[in-house]
C-alpha cells in the first residue's frame, strides 16, 4: 500500500493505494468511499480484492484530510469534486466503485456531475431523505438527533440516533412520542465532554442526507449504477431510501448481507459479514462484464 496527498487550493486529500498503477490485468481501479466514516472503515473489504487495485480515501475534514476551505459542513457536490480529483490523480482511467452511506451520496453526485469517472458504481445504502414519503417526519426525526446532541452531548446524540436509524417503517406519531432515550443503555456516555463537532451528530452532513438525486443526469450517464441495501435493513431508514432511490433510478435495490455495516470486520464495534458482503460485491461488479 501506498499513501498520497492530493493538495488541492481547498483540501489536503489522502488516499491510500492498495497495488499497483498500472492496473494488473487492465481491470480498473476499485475506489470504496464512505462518509463520514474515512479510508480505515474499508481496511477488512479491502482485504478481499488482493487480486485488485483498491483505492480507499477519506474525505475532506475527516481522517487525514485536512480542509482549507474554513468550512466545517459536508456537501454532495463538493465531495464529489474531490473525488474526480483523486481519480484524475490515479491516471488509471474510469474506475469502478463501491460507496456507503454518505459515501453513496457522494458518489451520486459524482456520476451526475462527472458521468465519465465511473464504470460501474455500487451505492450501498444512501441515506437521502428526500425520496421517503414521509420525508419531513424524517426531517423532524433528524433535527431531534443534533437537539439532543446540543443539549445533552456526544452520549444522548448517538442513542438518539440510534433509535432513529433502527426504528421501522414510517416516522409517525409513534416514534415522537417516545421518551429520549437514555444513553446508557446502549452502552454510551452519560456524561457531556463539551464537544459539539460530530459530523454525523450535528447538522454539518444535513447536506448529505438532505441531497435529492439528479435523476435524469444518473439515467443519462453511461455508468451502471446499482443501488445496494443490507438484508437486515430494508425496514428502517436507510434501507428505506435505498429502495426508494432505486425505484426512482428504475431499478429495484440489490440485496447484499447483512446491515447498514455490512463489510466491516468488526473494527468499530458493528461487524457485518464482510466475506460474504465481498463476495456479493465481486459478483455484482463481475456482473458488468
Amino acid at each position: 500500500m501506498t499513501t498520497q496527498i492530493l493538495k488541492t487550493p481547498e483540501a489536503d486529500l489522502a488516499y491510500d493505494v492498495h497495488g499497483p498503477l498500472p492496473t494488473a490485468g487492465g481491470r480498473p481501479p476499485l475506489v470504496m468511499i464512505g462518509q463520514p466514516m474515512d479510508a480505515s472503515g474499508f481496511t477488512v473489504l479491502a482485504s478481499y480484492f488482493t487480486d485488485r487495485t483498491v483505492v480507499t480515501y477519506d474525505p475532506r475534514g475527516l481522517g487525514r484530510s485536512t480542509r482549507k476551505d474554513g468550512r466545517t459542513d459536508h456537501e454532495p457536490a463538493t465531495q464529489a469534486a474531490d473525488v474526480h480529483a483523486v481519480i484524475e490523480a490515479l491516471g488509471a482511467g474510469p474506475v469502478e466503485m463501491f460507496a456507503s452511506s454518505g459515501g453513496a451520496v457522494t458518489a451520486l453526485a459524482l456520476v451526475a456531475a462527472y458521468p465519465n469517472d465511473v464504470v460501474t458504481l455500487v451505492a450501498h445504502e444512501p441515506p437521502l431523505i428526500p425520496v421517503l414519503p414521509d420525508a419531513q417526519a424524517a426531517e423532524r426525526a433528524r433535527a431531534g438527533i443534533r437537539e439532543a446532541y446540543e443539549s445533552k452531548g456526544w452520549g444522548a446524540g448517538m442513542a438518539a440516533f440510534i433509535v432513529m436509524t433502527s426504528w421501522k417503517g414510517e416516522y409517525i406519531d409513534d416514534y415522537f412520542a417516545q421518551p429520549a432515550p437514555d444513553p446508557a443503555a446502549f452502552g454510551m456516555p452519560t456524561e457531556d465532554d463539551g464537544s459539539r463537532d460530530d459530523p454525523l451528530l450535528s447538522d454539518a452532513s444535513w447536506a448529505v442526507s438532505s441531497y435529492r438525486p439528479d435523476v435524469d443526469a444518473l439515467t443519462a450517464a453511461p455508468t451502471r449504477v446499482v443501488i445496494a441495501v443490507g438484508e437486515e435493513s430494508q425496514d428502517v431508514f436507510t434501507g428505506r431510501t435505498s429502495v426508494a432511490a432505486a425505484e426512482l433510478l428504475g431499478q429495484q435495490a440489490t440485496v447484499f448481507p447483512s446491515h447498514h455495516g455490512g463489510f466491516l470486520g468488526g473494527e468499530f464495534g458493528y461487524a457485518g459479514q464482510p466475506e460474504a458482503f465481498s463476495r456479493k460485491l465481486r459478483e455484482v461488479l463481475d456482473a458488468t462484464g
